[in-house]
């Protein structure tokens, strides 16, 4: 119990450092809460510092939901921890504890997740948004279909009913968290990757 306490409450607080903010601090860059889209994410640090700063950022939010997953895996926790741990990563980054509850959208910390439940839910999450990006060149829409392709990808890959569970759940509020882009999509207004001001990240 107490072990499950902690691999949840850990991801949690893991999931609520802000790599965007954090980049930017550490190369000199405005608050990206400040700037462009105001949100602390990769998209965002890629508008105000280019592709070397988001490139790290993505990485680290990609980071905070893999690390958590895996060491529930070495733990051998079961589905409902492994979904409980899934969920408090990226709720943190969402929600940082840290930073005033301001996080960002969740894409990059999503994936992390589903790498870390299983490489090939993360891969075929990945792989839609690749190819979204690569015919549209809009990060949002290929996010918002990646993810909500991906709770029919757990269940292919993984069908225990707390995991698929998990993955609706976080595709629910990552669809929430990007109102915004789907206004604009739907005004036919949303951004091409790297184009002006976009609210994904």
């Amino acid at each position: 119990m107490i072990t499950d306490f902690a691999l949840v409450f850990g991801a949690y607080l893991l999931g609520s450092v802000s790599s965007a903010i954090i980049v930017c601090r550490l190369m000199g860059l405005p608050d990206p809460r400040s700037q462009g889209s105001n949100n602390p994410g990769a998209t965002n640090v890629l508008r105000i510092g280019g592709k070397k700063a988001a490139a790290v950022t993505l990485l680290g939010d990609s980071i905070k939901g893999l690390i958590p997953m895996l060491t529930a895996h070495l733990f051998g926790a079961s589905p409902l921890i492994l979904a409980l741990t899934g969920m408090a990563a990226f709720l943190g980054h969402l929600y940082p504890v840290f930073f005033g509850f301001q996080g960002g959208k969740g894409v990059a910390t999503a994936l992390g997740v589903q790498f870390g439940l299983h490489w090939g839910i993360g891969g075929a999450v990945g792989l839609i948004w690749l190819l979204m990006a690569k015919v549209i060149n809009i990060s949002s829409l290929s996010a918002l279909v990646s993810m909500a392709l991906a709770p029919l990808i757990v269940w292919a890959v993984w069908p225990e009913p707390e995991l698929v569970t998990m993955q609706i759940l976080i595709s629910t509020l990552l669809f929430w968290r990007h109102r915004a882009n789907i206004a604009n999509l739907l005004k036919g207004s949303e951004k091409t990757i790297g184009e002006g001001k976009n609210e994904e990240s």
